[in-house]
C-alpha cells in the first residue's frame, strides 16, 4: 500500500514537473497571434488514465492556474478571457476569466478516466481506449474554452480580435476544426503510446 502511495505521488510531481517546463517554454503554448495552441493537456490526460479522476482533477488545475499566469504576463489582447488580472486598455478580465481558465482543464483531468474505463468495458481494446480517451480529452479543453469564451465574452473577444460579432460563433467553429482536431490527433497518438508503455511498466512493477 505505501509502495502505491509512493508511486503514485511520484508520479504526481512527474506529471507536475512537466506541466510547468510546458508552460516555461515554447512547447507548452503555441502563438497563433489570436490564441494559444496547447500541448499542456497532454500530461493531465495521462495522469487522469494513470492515476485516477481526482489527481487527474488536481493535475487540470495546475494546467488551469499555468494557463492564468501565462496570460496574465503576455501582451494578446484576447488574453482578457483567461486571466482576471490582465488588462489592456479598456480589455480587462473579470471572475468569468476564473470559469474559462480552470473548469475545463480540471475537467480535462477527469473525462479521459471515464471514456476509458467505458471502453475498455464495451470493446475491451486497449489502444482504442487510450486513443479514444486522449481524443476526448483534449476536445474537453477546446469545446469547453471555446464556448465558455462565446457565452462569457463573445461581444468583447469579437471586438479585440476585430470580428463582427455576427460571424464570431462561425469563425469559433473554424477555430475548433483548424486548431482543436489537430491538438486532439496529437493528444490521441501521444496518449495512446505514452500510456500504453506506462500501464505496462506499471502491471510489471515497474512504475
Amino acid at each position: 500500500m505505501n509502495h502505491e502511495k509512493t508511486a503514485s505521488m511520484v508520479k504526481m510531481a512527474l506529471l507536475t514537473a512537466v506541466i510547468v517546463v510546458l508552460t516555461a517554454t515554447p512547447l507548452g503554448y503555441i502563438p497563433l497571434g489570436f490564441m494559444w495552441a496547447t500541448t499542456i493537456h497532454i500530461p493531465v490526460i495521462l495522469g487522469s488514465i494513470l492515476l485516477g479522476p481526482k489527481r487527474g482533477a488536481v493535475l487540470g488545475l495546475i494546467f488551469g492556474i499555468s494557463s492564468m499566469v501565462k496570460a496574465t504576463i503576455t501582451p494578446v489582447i484576447t488574453n482578457f478571457v483567461f486571466s482576471p488580472f490582465f488588462a489592456m486598455g479598456d480589455t480587462h478580465g473579470s471572475f468569468w476569466s476564473l470559469v474559462v481558465c480552470l473548469v475545463p482543464r480540471i475537467l480535462v483531468g477527469v473525462v479521459p478516466y471515464y471514456v476509458y474505463r467505458l471502453a475498455k468495458k464495451l470493446w475491451g481494446k486497449e489502444n482504442l481506449s487510450l486513443t479514444l480517451a486522449g481524443i476526448a480529452g483534449s476536445m474537453t479543453n477546446t469545446l469547453l474554452v471555446m464556448n465558455f469564451i462565446y457565452l462569457f465574452f463573445g461581444r468583447a473577444y469579437a471586438q479585440a480580435s476585430q470580428v463582427a460579432f455576427e460571424g464570431l460563433y462561425a469563425a469559433i467553429v473554424s477555430m475548433i476544426f483548424i486548431n482543436g482536431v489537430p491538438e486532439a490527433v496529437v493528444a490521441a497518438i501521444i496518449t495512446c503510446l505514452a500510456a500504453r508503455i506506462l500501464l505496462k511498466m506499471e502491471k510489471r512493477g515497474m512504475a
